[in-house]
């Protein structure tokens, strides 16, 4: 799962090979965190309008709060953003993006996730799942998310579980968890989920970062506090990597709900997954050979 270079020790590289993942301390510095953070505050506020950007909002607290960050709880594919693109295209975090996609590295996904106080409404628990059930592209063992925190993440604000070892499983089936009313729009989980296999709650101190494979369950809590829990990630993938055809599999559902989101949103009449994925994917570092 990792490359031969000499950013990671022996032990790191073990210890992502056994686990899925590996946390690396104070990677991004303070100013960074506080420009990026600055940045979505304006977004939420709409004094900027990234293309492509799809921001997604608890509508009920609207009213009560109007245009700001009390509502938005996530960010998702800023790449148009330039303000927010930069965390992708940070040295210090493609060192390590390099250890597992190579030289040539492409950002697939990039999110701000603002994780909402919970309420008796809404729950942005977010279930455990793999990342890859989102992906039509592959080998799964060239891609790996990077995941910042913007400020402290423990097990009151919903920080992130993991299940180590995990990433050695196959792609297994997501969908829809069955909470009354409390499901967010893509938010899917694992049908099946293994509740007797450990899992370790990533407490994160602002500008830690943690780079796991696209196979490894996880998931967040609830946000117990009455704060907001800022995270950026981005998901890299080796330009290498290539795009599969999801019909038939169990990410087929995914695929049809995607589409017709891109379809409604833009007026589009023909959206293939494959087109959605171009539009997101921009080169960082190297050439762009496949994806």
């Amino acid at each position: 799962y990792t490359l031969d270079n000499d950013v990671l020790t022996t032990e790191q590289r073990q210890f992502y090979e056994d686990n899925g993942y590996l946390l690396i301390k104070k990677l991004v510095s303070d100013e960074d965190i506080e420009r990026f953070r600055k940045e979505f505050v304006r977004i939420c506020k709409r004094e900027v309008n990234p293309p492509g950007a799809m921001i997604m909002k608890n509508e009920s607290l609207r009213p009560q709060y109007g245009q700001s960050e009390k509502v938005v709880n996530k960010v998702q594919d800023f790449q148009e953003d330039k303000e927010l693109f930069r965390y992708c295209t940070l040295p210090e975090v493609l060192r390590y993006v390099e250890c597992f996609t190579g030289p040539n590295i492409m950002a697939m996904h990039t999110m701000l996730i603002n994780k909402l106080p919970d309420s008796d409404t809404q729950t942005f628990l977010h279930p455990m799942h793999q990342d890859l059930h989102y992906f039509p592209f592959r080998p799964a063992s060239r891609i790996v998310c990077s995941w910042t925190a913007m400020e402290r993440a423990d097990q009151d604000n919903g920080c992130l579980v993991v299940q180590p070892g995990t990433h050695k499983q196959p792609l297994k089936p997501h969908g829809y968890p069955e909470w009354e009313g409390k499901t967010n729009k893509l938010f899917h989980g694992l049908l099946d989920e293994d509740e007797k296999l450990p899992k370790v709650h990533l407490v994160m101190e602002k500008g830690d970062t943690v780079f796991f494979h696209p196979l490894l369950i996880h998931g967040s809590g609830i946000n117990k506090t009455s704060g907001f829990r800022k995270s950026i990630s981005c998901h890299f993938a080796s330009s290498e990597c290539y795009y599969i055809d999801v019909k038939n599999t169990s990410q087929e559902h995914l695929e049809k709900e995607l589409v017709e989101m891109v379809r409604k949103k833009y007026n589009a009449t023909s959206v293939e997954l494959r087109d959605i994925w171009n539009f997101r994917a921009r080169l960082v570092q190297g050439e762009r050979i496949n994806l």
